[in-house]
Order: C-alpha cells, then structure tokens, then sequence
C-alpha cells in the first residue's frame, strides 16, 4: 500500500518522506493522531452517469470518490483524503490477505424532506468499527474525526442518494491490516477506507416473509469467539450453508449454537409472543458475545420499551396493550412451545439493510419434515414489526424526530 504522508499546514499540504517523523519544537512526536483538519479533496474530472434507481443491485454500483487513509507505525495516520475512486495496492503479503485483521461497517445515508443527506445513529457505528478494530489489534483511531471525515464525504457524494422512498446510499467503512510480513502477529500498518454505493428497498415488488432454516452443524459463532465483533471473518465461513440452505428452498440461515438461537442470516432476531393478560412479550438474545451489537436492533429495543414508557406509540398498535422486552437466551424447543400454544405471534429479523424483515416459516432437522409457520400478514411484517418499520424509516429520513437520532451531514 502506498502510505499516504501529507499533512496540512494553514491550508498548504506539506509532505513527508516514508521514513520522516514528525517533530513537535524538535523534539521527535509519537504517531499522528487521526485529524480531520488535515483532509485533502481531490475531486473526479469527470463524474459517472447517475444509474435508474430501479435498476440498482446491492453493492454493485461504485459511486465517484472514495475517502482514504493509512497508517504507519512511526508516522502515525497520514492525512485523510477524499479521491476518486480507484483500486487499492497492496503487498501480497499483507496481513489482511494472510491472517484476516479486516474489519467494517454497514451504515446509511438519507436524504431527508429538505433534500439534504442525514446519517442515523453513526456515532454508535463508529464505537463498534473501534471496538471491532481493537479486537483484532488494529492501529486505534479518533472516532470522532472518522466521523466527521465521514460527513464530509456524503456530502461530496450527495447527488449519489436516490430520492425514492425506501432508496439510501450504503456506506462501508473498512479498516484491513497492512503489515507487509507473514509473521504470525498483529498487523502495525492499516489502511482504513470508506466506499458507497446507493441501493434500493431490501426487497424487490414490496415486503415479504422470509423463509429461515435453522442449523447448529455450522455456527456462526461461538463463545469467546468474534462473532460479537464486525469482523469480515464472521461471514466466509457462512456462505456454504447459506448456499445448502437456498438449494433447500430457504432464504436465509437461523444460526444455532446447540439448540439456542444466536442471528438470522445478518440480522439480530426477534420473537412476539402473546401474554395471558393480552400483553406482548418480546424477545432478543442478550448480547453474551456471539451476537453483534446491532444499531437497528439497539433502536428496536429502545422503540419497544418507549411504546409502554412514553407517549410515543407503534403506528399499528394500541397504546392499551403494553409491550414487554426480554434480552435473553432463546432456544428452538421454546420456539415450538409458544407455537403450539398459540401465542407465537411474530419472528422478524432487523439490521441495518433490512431495517425489519418478516419471518414466515421456519425449518429444523429436529422436527423432522415439520416446519414451524408463522402467521400470514400482509407484507410479510405483523403489527409490532410493521410498526416498527414505519417508525425507524420516518425517523431515518428526518420526518420524524426522535432522541436525535437523525444526524445531518452539514
């Protein structure tokens, strides 16, 4: 990787050779701190045709720039920059080829009635992309500056976000080790990178229920394991089953350790049960380390809770019947019971692309060729789900305000 070594003196880029180290009065200075104060915009001579919205597949769309960054043990963080878009190069033997320190994450930005981009909840984004880096022994980094080079760069690339209703533009901010030795250590060279691409409604022709089959032969995770952390080695390991399960007939994976629910596919799960007193219960795994931390899913909680302890209400549930949340283990046995019982009322996935996904039928070796069938709703989300998809999307957008959750970029 070619390491970046400008800084930025009262507006004029200074820069350093590879060996320099910077001094502060002539004494020599530890590495350089992640400063946003330092970014440097080299903006596209010519810019991309904008694609139809309609036509947008997942992460297959590059927008015009992109931000970078790098850091060298001596140096410390070179000067940010937003630049066109363009490959890495990289030593083949780079850490994040050999051992795997890569680590990101998923976030959104919106564009809101004003037309002006939003982004939702990124401080939680950065904390988590820190801890994951921390987990791994990556170089550490200035969550804040991050952050803020971040707003930077949706702005530069404001005209990338779809105005459509349900249309955003993805981020990925990636941190990967860069070390160029195969010793068996942790990386003390990064490169950490954000790329966007603008993406559309999770499902194609409206919502709909997915289809889970669930599996404890492979896991996604396991204890004092990363699977808490958004590690890039999280996800490889899943694809064969992921692909087993599609030949199937099913969408996506309920991961299991032993007869315990961890995720559904990506996304943290959630379980609606009815109560004698004709309350709901809903239930979550509690964060014990195999579950990631997800933003959608902390926000979910905090909706639920706010429904019975605050004015604000779901859209499509009575403020009379009270919600009741629980983060704790939930195994398949117990999935069968409130089933048979009658009062499994819903299953819904949630995550950042997703926002809240429907259940619609699940699949398990330990009942044979049963599988267990959700109730039927329009689009796939029951009221507590739908409910929640209204709100989490009228708040994303700007059109509603809560807990200063919308964040915009300017």
């Amino acid at each position: 990787m070619a390491i970046q070594n400008s800084t930025t003196t009262n507006g004029s880029a200074v820069t350093n050779g590879v060996n320099g180290v910077s001094t502060v009065n002539g004494v020599k200075a530890g590495p350089a701190p992640l400063d946003a104060s330092k970014l440097v915009v080299t903006l596209a001579e010519n810019l991309k045709p904008l694609p139809e919205p309609e036509s947008l597949v997942f992460g297959q769309t590059q927008t015009d720039h992109m931000l970078i960054m790098n850091y060298d043990p001596v140096i410390g963080w070179s000067a940010p920059e937003i630049k066109p878009y363009a490959p890495l190069v990289l030593d083949p033997m780079s850490s994040c080829f050999q051992y795997c320190p890569n680590v990101f994450e998923g976030m959104k930005a919106y564009l809101g009635p004003d037309g002006e981009p939003r982004l939702f909840r990124p401080e939680r984004n950065m904390a988590r992309l820190a801890r994951s880096a921390e987990r791994v022994a990556l170089p550490p980094f200035d969550t804040s500056a991050l952050l803020a080079l971040l707003k930077r760069f949706v702005s530069t690339e404001k005209r990338w976000i779809p105005s459509l209703p349900g249309y955003s533009l993805y981020l990925r901010p990636t941190v990967i080790g860069t070390r160029p030795a195969l010793g068996v250590s942790a990386s003390d060279s990064a490169c950490l990178y954000v790329v966007a691409t603008p993406t559309g409604p999770y499902f194609k022709g409206g919502s709909r229920p997915i289809s889970l089959l669930a599996v404890n032969e492979n896991v996604r995770s396991w204890p004092g394991g990363t699977g808490g952390h958004k590690l890039g080695l999280n996800y490889a390991p899943g694809f064969k089953p992921q692909r087993d399960a599609a030949t199937k007939g099913y969408d996506q994976i309920l991961w299991l350790i032993g007869e315990r629910i961890t995720e559904a596919g990506a996304m943290n799960a959630f379980v609606v049960v009815r109560r004698d007193d004709g309350d709901l219960d809903v239930h979550t795994p509690n964060l014990d380390g195999t579950i990631l931390p997800g933003v959608t899913r902390s926000s979910v909680l905090f909706l639920l809770d706010a429904h019975t302890s605050s004015s604000l209400s779901l859209p499509t549930l009575p403020k009379t019947i009270k919600i009741h949340t629980h983060e704790h283990p939930i195994t398949m046995p117990e999935l069968r019971a409130w089933s048979d019982q009658g009062k499994l009322l819903e299953i819904f996935g949630v995550g950042t692309a997703v926002i809240v996904a429907g259940v619609g039928r699940i699949g398990y070796s330990g009942w044979g060729d049963e599988e267990l069938v959700l109730p039927n709703h329009e689009g796939g989300l029951g009221p507590v789900g739908k409910g929640l998809f209204d709100m989490l999307t009228e708040i994303q957008v700007g059109r509603a305000e809560f807990e200063g959750w919308c964040v915009p970029v300017v």
